[in-house]
C-alpha cells in the first residue's frame, strides 16, 4: 500500500462537503490504492456538527480511510498537505455589495494562502471552489509565492459538465459522447461556454457539435444562457446552491490532475494566465481548455477564435482584471 496522502476540505460541514466527502473517502479521486488522511477544516461555530460528519465518515467504513481530522485552525488544517479543496468562502448576502463580498473573501483567502505558504507541502495541489473562485484563487497564490501558481486552479469544471450535458440532451446522446467543450474565462454569469471545437460521437460518427445540433441560433443564444444562468436556477428550485453536482465536478477535477486527461481531449479549469495565445491578459486565474500529463497542466493553444467568440472572451476577461483590481487594494488593508 501507497503512504497515506494529506486532503483539506475547508467548509467541511457544508453540503458540497457533504456530497464530496465520501467520494474522496472512498477512492474515487486520488486512485483505489491510496490511502487518505482527511482534514477537515470550517469555523468554530461548525465544530459540532462537523464532528457529526466525522461520526458518519467512520461510519462508512471505507479501507482507504486511515484518519479523519476535524479543526477550526489552520496550523492544523494545513500542516503537510498533498491537496487542498478549498471549498468555504463568505456567501453572497441579501444586500450585500459584490465589493463587500470581495473584501471579505480577500481576507479568508490571504489567511489561507498564508496558511499554505507556512505549513503545506511546495507540491501541494490547490483547487479553489468558493466563490467568487477566480479571483479568490488568484490572492492564495498572490499569498503563498513559494508554491507554484500552477499548483493552484478554481473549479470551472461543473460549468464545463453542464455544457456538456446540455448539448447531450440536445442531440439525444449520453454526455460521455460529447467531448471538448470548453468554458472560457470567470465562473459567473460573464462565463462563455464555447462549442465550437466540440465533438459528438453520433451513432458511432464523430461530428462537429454545430453539425450534430443543427441549430446555431440555439448553441448562440439559449444554450449560453442556460450554462451562464444554471447556478441561480438550480438555487431557485431547490432553495439551495449545487451541491450534488458540484462535488462532482470537484471530483472529476481533482482525479484529472492527479491522473491526466485521456488522449485527444481537454477539460476546462480556471488555472494562472501567462503568455498565452489567446489575448488573455496575464495575471489572472481564467478557465481555459487544458490538458493534463504527470499532475502538470498546459493550456491548448491555437484554437480558432471567431468574432462572436473573441467578444465572449473578452467581456470576461475585462470582468476579471476588474476583480482583481478590486480585490488587490483589499490585500494590502
Amino acid at each position: 500500500m501507497a503512504e497515506p496522502i494529506r486532503v483539506l476540505v475547508t467548509g467541511a460541514a457544508g453540503q458540497i462537503a457533504y456530497s464530496l466527502l465520501y467520494s474522496i473517502a472512498k477512492g474515487d479521486v486520488f486512485g483505489k490504492d491510496q490511502p487518505i488522511i482527511l482534514v477537515l477544516l470550517d469555523i468554530t461555530p461548525m465544530l459540532p456538527v462537523l464532528d457529526g460528519v466525522v461520526m458518519e465518515l467512520q461510519d462508512c467504513a471505507l479501507p482507504l480511510l486511515r484518519d479523519v481530522i476535524p479543526t477550526d485552525k489552520v496550523e492544523v488544517g494545513f500542516k503537510d498537505l498533498d491537496a487542498a479543496i478549498l471549498v468555504g468562502s463568505m456567501p453572497r448576502k441579501e444586500g450585500m455589495e459584490r465589493k463587500d463580498l470581495l473584501k471579505a473573501n480577500v481576507a479568508i483567502f490571504k489567511t489561507q494562502g498564508e496558511a499554505l505558504e507556512k505549513y503545506a507541502q511546495k507540491t501541494v495541489k490547490v483547487l479553489v471552489v468558493g466563490n467568487p473562485a477566480n479571483t479568490n484563487c488568484l490572492i492564495a497564490s498572490k499569498s503563498a509565492p513559494s508554491i507554484p501558481k500552477e499548483n493552484f486552479s478554481c473549479l470551472t469544471r461543473l460549468d464545463h459538465n453542464r455544457a456538456r450535458s446540455q448539448v447531450a440532451m440536445r442531440v439525444g446522446v449520453s454526455s460521455d459522447n460529447v467531448k471538448n467543450v470548453i468554458i472560457w474565462g470567470n465562473h459567473s454569469s460573464t462565463q462563455y461556454p464555447d462549442v465550437h471545437h466540440a465533438i459528438v460521437n453520433h451513432h458511432g460518427k464523430e461530428l462537429a457539435a454545430f453539425d450534430a445540433v443543427n441549430d446555431e441560433s440555439w448553441l448562440k443564444g439559449d444554450f449560453i444562457s442556460t450554462v451562464q444562468q444554471r447556478g441561480a436556477a438550480v438555487i431557485k428550485a431547490r432553495k439551495l446552491s449545487s451541491a450534488m453536482s458540484a462535488a462532482k465536478a470537484i471530483c472529476d477535477h481533482m482525479r484529472d490532475i492527479w491522473f491526466g486527461t485521456p488522449d485527444g481531449e481537454w477539460v476546462s479549469m480556471g488555472v494562472y494566465s501567462s503568455g498565452n495565445s489567446y489575448g488573455v491578459p496575464d495575471d489572472l486565474m481564467y478557465s481555459f481548455p487544458v490538458k493534463i500529463k504527470n499532475k502538470t497542466w498546459k493550456v491548448v493553444d491555437g484554437l480558432s477564435i471567431n468574432d462572436f467568440s473573441r467578444a465572449k472572451m473578452d467581456a470576461t476577461s475585462a470582468e476579471l482584471v476588474e476583480e482583481r483590481d478590486t480585490a488587490v487594494t483589499f490585500l494590502g488593508a
